[in-house]
């Protein structure tokens, strides 16, 4: 049975999901996802992440709609994903808190 989440989920996504996961460097990655995606979704998920770090960090929906340009609204639907959806989020906050010094 698949989450409300999972729905995206089709036999082309694999492969491409297969295919980030293989990429062993940030050029590597810079690179595959500079030639996968547009200058504007690049910026797009650019700001999603900023918004969850900051989200993480505890700042006001303002304060991040500030800094990253993002509306309230969609700091609001970031948060949403955040605390109710895959936990990919909060997966990967742990990660990159790990990696720092």
């Amino acid at each position: 049975m698949t989450s409300p989440g999972d729905d995206w989920r089709t036999a082309e996504t694999g492969p491409l999901l297969e295919a980030i996961v293989s990429l062993h460097t940030v050029d590597e990655t810079a690179d595959f996802l500079r030639d996968l995606c547009t200058l504007r979704e690049l910026e797009e998920m650019t700001q999603r992440w900023a918004v969850v770090r900051l989200l993480s960090e505890g700042l006001s929906y303002r304060e991040i709609a500030n800094r990253t340009g993002a509306s309230t609204a969609t700091v609001t639907r970031i948060n949403q994903w955040l605390q109710h959806g895959t936990g990919g989020y909060q997966m990967m906050l742990e990660r990159m808190a790990g990696t720092k010094s």
